[in-house]
């Protein structure tokens, strides 16, 4: 009887009931395309994790070291399992280009910024894997790209690497494409091709390359790599120049962009099911009165409250789970749409129980909620009298409906019959309708709010990831050109003659030097080593949460690095300095997400020694840093030049590429949901005001008249809550941004939205108003043709 009471309302109101059913769809849909995304991300990485055995701690290093103080380190670690050395050769990659003999195109990777690593397939563990999911092994003179590159520049198998070194161009032919646990996110500073042992020799041989190694190492518990990596920094007979990282800061860099991208859609979710519930009370309400007297006869002839609460709950329950199924199943292609990058740079996620039981618990979730609140709004049918049902025709009792008419014709008497009131009569009649049925006319306000929200917020973000400005949050000043100077034997010459062609170059100004400097600073269990940032204005130009910039004698810390050693503000960290401590005042704490975040800058002197430099400078007016930055990369082959706005979105390009898509789908859904959810409103509010439009047609108001007050308060409502929306996106949006990127440990914790203008304060707020008043337009229509008898006989 239940099921047959819901489903015959449901024909009945058809319109109303589809346009809530579509708001119900699409909020299962964001909510399990949310949580698939998060599954398959996680299984991608799990899987490539499962293959290629990442190292749990890594150390990279340029320069000579002592392997038998590394196998003496390993021996005295009972947690290490296993160990090696890996070679490397990097290549700038203006020194690397590629040929397709079949068709006779080339072209280079120089629009690469990132370090290009040559190395050879490990025995142990931290394999680089094939499309096919097995270890790669190239024979001479193959080589295996990374699958970035493939994307980037369209490499295909068959294609020949040039690689050119000081004793000429070396070809290798592209074999594949690998996945590289270690390498594979944008944010990485650097990527790994696979070559055979005889060619990384024959590479290393010719010249023109940098050696570097990384020094890793395979625990028994992986949970020890934090206890490790401060043992290995504290024993300075280890080499050390260069970053260190643990196997957790690989799994999160890894997972972050799609990651983002997951809990964007899961937060839309959220916001869609906000929507939904009040969708939901407001039709529920409307439909106890509607059906008030039905009720009360229910109630007079003795049926439970509990049994005429449920014949109600049934038709909701029908539709929600008949949305979560249609949700669901709308989830599959789209999530598989947006887990596409992560299966091809990491691997194809594996079917495993969590792949059905996630997803499933996702839209149990909304299945839950909207049912409570439905249980919770027809509670309502406890405080029915059933008298009162039976003669007003109202859920309210008697001293209820005597204080509300008596409200109504008080507003009606004095904000619109008043003959000392001028203006237009159809707009003061909109208006008191609109302070007398305020409750309910909140709805349109809250509903357009929280679209303009959810629109709102990832606009913003995606605006300041791919602003210029946003550099200040990666731990870096703002500048128009930016050279790294490391990959080079002689990186103290290198700098002088860079900095000497920067300074005798009209086109430049500005120019900034900072040295990458290995101190040793004391933390929880001993010395630890902390790279720093030396330099005049080390610190300058970029964002501080708390303090200021360094000045001499002083030290700033990234976000991690201040957590690490406990310090904030005023206090001292202790550096070590000629076998002694020194104790350094903390100025200031900023935000970085390069090097892991674990960054630090100093005033002083760019001294010689170091093992690597910054060189930062700004182009006169009317210069383009492209040029400049490609005629210094010509010049000084060694030198990585890059304009630093390609340097900011290449790191991140991995993350807005994710959040591209997130922001055009909640563009769509807000649009959309704000839409539905208007007409759905009017649709309910004019079947219920038929008397009052009857009597308003039978006293001389036309058509056109009725149908333009429902257009007015329509674009009242839907502008206020739009413009409130906004203000909600950029307050307590950032703060919302700030905690989650602070939860992933990427070295944010709190962000400033530098917005698009025409984007979020312009186009979305027309497009949210446009989808309110087409809805208004579309259901006021029939206004135009009214009826007065057909209206108040109804």
């Amino acid at each position: 009887m239940e099921l047959q009471y819901g489903l015959r309302d449901l024909r009945r109101n058809k319109g109303v009931n589809l346009a809530l059913a579509t708001v119900l769809v699409l909020s299962a849909f964001l909510m399990a395309t949310g949580a698939m995304v998060m599954e398959r991300v996680v299984g991608s990485v799990d899987r490539l994790f499962e293959q290629a055995q990442p190292p749990h701690f890594l150390q990279m290093h340029v320069g000579d070291y002592d392997v038998e103080a590394l196998g003496a380190f390993a021996e005295q670690r009972p947690e290490v399992r296993s160990w090696l050395i890996e070679d490397m050769i990097g290549f700038d990659s203006s020194s690397l280009a590629w040929e397709r003999p079949s068709t006779g195109s080339s072209g280079d990777l120089s629009a690469s910024l990132v370090d290009n690593l040559f190395v050879a397939q490990n025995e142990d563990f931290d394999f680089l894997i094939d499309q096919s999911g097995a270890i790669a092994q190239p024979a001479r003179g193959e080589v295996y790209a990374p699958v970035a590159y493939r994307e980037q520049f369209a490499l295909e198998v068959g294609d020949e690497l040039q690689v050119r070194t000081s004793s000429g161009v070396v070809g290798l032919a592209v074999r594949g494409f690998v996945r590289d646990a270690q390498m594979a996110s944008s944010l990485s500073s650097a990527t790994r091709f696979l070559v055979s042992e005889a060619d990384l020799t024959a590479l290393g041989d010719a010249g023109g390359g940098a050696p570097e190694i990384i020094v890793e190492y395979r625990l028994d518990d992986p949970s020890l790599a934090g206890d490790l990596r401060r043992a290995y920094e504290a024993d300075d007979a280890l080499p050390a120049n260069g970053q260190a990282v643990t196997y957790d800061q690989i799994r999160i860099i890894n997972a972050v962009s799609d990651g983002l991208v997951a809990v964007a859609l899961v937060l839309g979710s959220l916001v869609l099911i906000a929507i939904a519930l009040l969708n939901v009370r407001f039709v529920i309400r409307g439909t106890l009165e509607d059906e008030i007297r039905a009720i009360a006869v229910m109630k007079a002839i003795g049926l439970p409250d509990r049994t005429i609460r449920r014949l109600h709950l049934a038709r909701y329950g029908v539709m929600t789970a008949v949305a979560c199924v249609v949700g669901g199943l709308m989830a599959v292609p789209a999530a598989g749409a947006l887990t596409r990058d992560a299966a091809v740079s990491y691997a194809a996620a594996p079917l495993r129980w969590s792949s059905v039981v996630v997803p499933l618990l996702a839209l149990l979730v909304v299945l839950v909620v909207v049912l409570a609140i439905c249980s919770r709004v027809l509670s309502r049918v406890r405080r029915i009298e059933v008298v009162g049902a039976l003669v007003h025709g109202s859920t309210l009792d008697e001293g209820q409906t005597a204080r509300r008419a008596r409200r109504r014709t008080r507003r009606l008497r004095t904000s619109v019959f008043r003959a000392d009131r001028g203006g237009d009569l159809n707009r003061r009649l909109a208006l008191v309708d609109l302070r007398a049925d305020l409750r309910q006319w909140l709805l349109l306000p809250a509903v357009f709010g929280l679209a303009a929200a959810l629109m709102a917020i990832p606009a913003n973000l995606l605006s300041t990831l791919t602003d210029p400005a946003f550099v200040t949050y990666m731990g870096a000043p703002q500048a128009d050109v930016r050279a790294d100077l490391q990959l080079t034997d002689d990186v103290d010459e290198l700098r002088d003659d860079v900095v000497a062609a920067m300074e005798d170059d009209a086109r430049v100004t500005g120019v900034r030097i900072l040295a990458e400097v290995v101190h040793q600073a004391r933390g929880d269990e001993g010395w630890e080593s902390l790279r720093v940032q030396v330099g005049a204005g080390a610190g300058d130009g970029i964002s501080y949460l708390e303090g200021r910039s360094p000045s001499r004698g002083e030290i700033a810390l990234s976000v991690l690095n201040a957590d690490a050693y406990g310090v904030g503000v005023g206090d001292d960290l202790v550096l070590q300095e000629a076998g002694h401590g020194r104790s350094v005042p903390v100025s200031g704490v900023y935000q970085d997400v390069t090097s892991g975040g674990r960054t630090a800058k100093m005033e002083g002197a760019a001294q010689d020694g170091a093992s690597g430099y910054v060189v930062y400078a700004d182009t006169v007016d009317d210069v383009d840093p492209v040029g400049v930055a490609d005629d210094y990369g010509a010049q000084f082959p060694a030198a990585a030049v890059v304009p630093m706005q390609a340097y900011v979105t290449q790191t991140l390009s991995y993350v807005t590429d994710a959040f591209s898509t997130a922001a055009l789908l909640a563009a769509v859904s807000g649009v959309g949901v704000a839409g539905l959810t208007c007409t759905l409103f009017l649709q309910l509010r004019m079947s219920r005001e038929r008397t009052r439009t009857g009597v308003l047609s039978a006293l001389g108001f036309s058509g056109e008249e009725l149908a333009w007050q429902v257009r007015f308060k329509t674009l009242l409502a839907v502008t206020t809550g739009t413009a409130a929306g906004l203000v909600l996106a950029a307050t307590l949006g950032e703060l919302l941004v700030g905690v989650a990127i602070s939860v992933a440990a990427l070295g944010i914790t709190s962000i400033s939205f530098t917005s698009n203008p025409w984007v979020v304060h312009v186009a979305y707020p027309l497009l949210l108003v446009a989808a309110g008043l087409l809805g208004a337009v579309v259901v006021s229509d029939r206004l135009r043709r009214v009826d007065a008898a057909g209206w108040l006989r109804s």
